[in-house]
């Protein structure tokens, strides 16, 4: 028997690779998270991380429970639920990180419908920037997105870096302004992107420009030039830019859960908390690619 606090904590040190991290987001004390990942380990006889002062990461039997984790948890909560005798019903406005357009997060919606067959579900997949811009004015309920830098509100779901993909066949040539696939502006990447060039002196390029991430996929494949991109979503037929071509550091990026700063308690405020829990559970299924792809 594996306790649900205890996997819940596992998840959510694994969505964040942080002790400190996670003890925050679960409002426990860090000796408590260490404690129910020791107790976890101990009930499955395996190590679930390796770690050190500097870092935290999965070992491959913690990649295996994050599966089995999430399974767990939602069928605990769907019990619940449904012996709790409580229905949600509403529109609930969601606006999604064009991110994850090729993970399997079409398969957290679907399980959430499932649930909640009363709750009108409204999806807007967009840029991190206009997502932020839609939820300011009052068009979203809950988005999934990028965190903005030097911000820190939002709930962690997933912190991972960003990197410069490209086709394996580009040759990029240092002498040459560097060919950028970019989104528009206010993108979050396209502006890291260019202030890490502006910084490092490196002169670039526009090579294409699309709103669309299969767009940019398409570009990337075709050989036009990199784009950046979060470094655990990295496309099929796409991979970094190697470290010889000495292209600046892009840095890391958090995916978080947003809402309206002045929310009231509502039936879209409750279908937004249950779609919360269910990403904040699910997490894991966000950095892997859709089934097929």
């Amino acid at each position: 028997m594996y306790e649900p606090a205890q996997l819940r904590t596992f998840l959510t040190v694994a969505q964040t690779l942080s002790f400190t991290q996670a003890a925050r987001r679960l409002g426990l004390r860090q000796s408590t998270v260490s404690q129910h990942v020791r107790r976890l380990e101990a009930a499955t006889g395996r190590l679930l991380f390796t770690r050190d002062t500097h870092s935290v990461e999965l070992t491959e039997d913690g990649e295996a429970m994050l599966g089995f984790a999430g399974t767990i948890l939602a069928a605990h909560e769907r019990a619940a639920e449904f012996f709790a005798g409580t229905r949600l019903r509403g529109r609930l406005r969601v606006g999604v990180s064009e991110d994850f357009v090729l993970t399997r997060m079409p398969e957290i919606l679907e399980t959430f419908r499932g649930e909640h067959p009363e709750v009108d579900l409204e999806l807007t997949v967009e840029l991190s920037g206009i997502l932020y811009e839609q939820l300011a004015a009052g068009r979203l309920d809950l988005v999934l997105a990028k965190r903005r830098a030097g911000e820190t509100h939002g709930d962690l779901v997933w912190r991972s870096s960003l990197c410069w993909i490209a086709t394996p066949r580009l040759r990029i040539d240092a002498e040459r302004p560097l060919p950028l696939i970019l989104f528009p502006p206010p993108a979050i990447t396209r502006a890291r992107a260019l202030d890490a060039l502006e910084s490092a002196g490196r002169p670039w390029r526009i090579a294409c420009t699309s709103s669309s991430l299969s767009g940019l996929i398409a570009a990337a494949r075709a050989g036009l030039g990199v784009m950046a991109h979060t470094r655990g979503l990295v496309p099929p037929g796409l991979v970094p830019v190697p470290a010889r071509a000495d292209l600046p550091d892009l840095g890391g990026v958090d995916f978080v859960l947003l809402r309206p700063e002045s929310a009231r308690p509502s039936a879209a405020s409750a279908a937004a908390d249950a779609l919360a829990k269910a990403i904040l559970t699910g997490g894991d299924r966000l950095h892997r690619p859709a089934g097929g792809l």
